[in-house]
């Protein structure tokens, strides 16, 4: 067969994502051979794919995740454009992993007919490998302003006819309002399309709910598939750094007698943040996020993340008071981890004729380093060692690299090929790699190293961690849920049959033309 389903929402972070993971999941556990598909995303949480060539590309990280669930390797043709915003007005675009272009709203008009031509060929080409392609929506399929040139919510689906599902997250409320209106405002031939509902994250009796299920099949033609509940465990891997709340998951009791405390400064264009979700698994670890320069007095370890816009967001840590903050924690002796852009910003100076092409700018002064920007992008799968022979994998994803360093400063890993990477200097820690903290044996050193330099002599890691299991213990948890309270029957009769026939048209739709 050659089945295939979309997952729209009302909105960004409706729960697309994790309900696209969790089908996908269900679905591998059934033997089907199914793999994901999101057209285009904007996303600056990125996941580094070998591709065919052997390159290194990027896709967004959200469909790594869901390849993850099906039991597959991450694969560009998952997210063949990728869009990752560099400021209010302009995006790169990375296309089947590499970097193409930079854009602005203008300019990705013309642009747009050759991305779609991409996307549409790569889920052509997907459809003919698998069983079934589970294709996940970006933001709203109701954007009516974007619907002509839309190529990844109702676009997508009139081009493939695949029958869509819309998830509406009834934590923000209003869900009921904005599912009839999603549907309301699109046109006969896209509402043709639309098959019924998910709701998400629902806390409460579903008796008192059913009512309003009962009243949107009567208002809209369509059913609810099912209601999915509030699940407190559901935080890895978070596609959109707005999906994040001030503490990250659950945090587990210590081992020892005390907690270390985590403040990771949220950047204006935060990058990959997904990094210090690795340390938020570990008992006894507090991890959030914050702009606050008092939260940072009071932390333990302060985290530097990456940033798509270094040179900006360095402007705003000084704008903001945070770069003091920084400084006053690094002076009393507590330590400090930049990861990527936040390692750069900790150089001398940064030369940037290519990002923000403000020239040279001085960094924050706390390691003896200097960094260049190089049109050349970097993007590649690492491997190596730290702290004598610990091993550790990682990702890289930069166009600054290291230009000059003081000869004697140690480098905080190693490569395969024996070069240095990164760098320590006392209590600062820095380096290029993400993902390095999914290592356990290394992340439980350096959190164990952290503890000292704060002076928590209570703090003790757990010796049994794995960063892996927690991430299939995730993705189980999405395939139950699925399982459990979705319909799962109707679901796979659209799978395999399409979108049903004589779905009723609700007014309004589009004004006529």
């Amino acid at each position: 067969m050659s089945g295939g389903l979309l997952v729209a929402g009302t909105t960004s972070d409706a729960g697309k994502s994790v309900l696209t993971a969790g089908i996908c999941r269900w679905l591998h556990r059934k033997g089907v051979r199914v793999a994901p598909f999101k057209a285009q995303n904007m996303s600056n949480n990125s996941a580094v794919v070998v591709g065919p060539d052997g390159r290194g590309g990027e896709i967004g990280r959200a469909q790594a995740m869901q390849a993850a669930a099906c039991g597959l390797a991450p694969d560009l043709r998952f997210n063949p454009v990728l869009l990752k915003p560099g400021s209010d007005l302009a995006s790169q675009v990375v296309l089947l992993g590499e970097a193409v272009d930079t854009i602005t709203a203008g300019t990705f008009r013309q642009l747009r007919p050759r991305l779609a031509e991409t996307a549409y060929a790569a889920l052509a080409e997907l459809r003919a490998t698998y069983d079934v392609v589970v294709c996940e929506g970006a933001g709203s399929p109701a954007e009516i302003n974007l619907r002509a040139g839309d190529y990844v919510n109702m676009g997508l689906a009139r081009h493939a006819n695949l029958p869509t599902i819309v998830v509406g997250d009834i934590d923000r409320g209003g869900v009921f309002a904005s599912m009839f209106g999603t549907v309301a405002l699109l046109d006969p031939e896209d509402q043709a399309l639309i098959a019924g509902f998910v709701i998400n994250k629902f806390r409460g009796d579903l008796g008192l709910l059913q009512p309003g299920l009962d009243m949107l099949r009567h208002v809209t033609g369509r059913p609810t598939y099912g209601v999915v509940p509030w699940a407190l465990d559901l935080w890895l891997d978070a596609e959109d750094s707005l999906a994040y709340g001030r503490v990250l998951g659950r945090p587990a009791a210590p081992r020892g007698t005390e907690w270390l405390d985590v403040a990771v400064v949220r950047l204006p264009r935060i990058s990959n943040a997904t990094d210090v979700e690795a340390l938020a698994t570990e008992p006894g670890v507090r991890v959030r996020l914050t702009v606050e320069p008092a939260e940072l007095a009071a932390a333990d370890l302060v985290v530097l993340p990456g940033s798509k816009s270094t040179v900006a967001d360095l402007a705003w840590l000084r704008e903001t008071g945070l770069a003091d903050a920084v400084a006053a924690h690094v002076a009393a002796g507590k330590p400090l981890l930049g990861l990527c852009g936040g390692f750069q910003m900790l150089g001398r100076a940064i030369h940037d004729p290519v990002e923000s092409r403000q020239g040279s700018v001085p960094g924050l002064g706390m390691l003896p380093i200097e960094i260049t920007f190089d049109p050349r992008k970097t993007v590649r799968q690492s491997v190596g060692t730290a702290h004598g022979g610990l091993p550790v994998r990682g990702y890289e994803i930069h166009h600054g690299y290291v230009s000059h360093a003081d000869p004697t400063l140690a480098p905080l890993l190693t490569g395969a090929d024996g070069a240095g990477e990164g760098a320590v200097l006392g209590a600062v820690h820095g380096t290029h790699w993400h993902g390095a903290f999914e290592s356990d044996q290394f992340r439980r050193w350096f959190l164990t190293e952290a503890a000292r330099l704060a002076g928590r002599t209570g703090f003790q890691v757990a010796p049994d961690t794995s960063f892996a299991a927690a991430r299939e213990r995730s993705l189980d948890l999405l395939g139950d849920l699925v399982e459990e309270h979705l319909d799962t029957d109707a679901l796979w009769r659209l799978v395999e049959s399409g979108p049903p026939a004589g779905l009723p048209f609700i007014p309004p739709g589009p004004p006529p033309s």
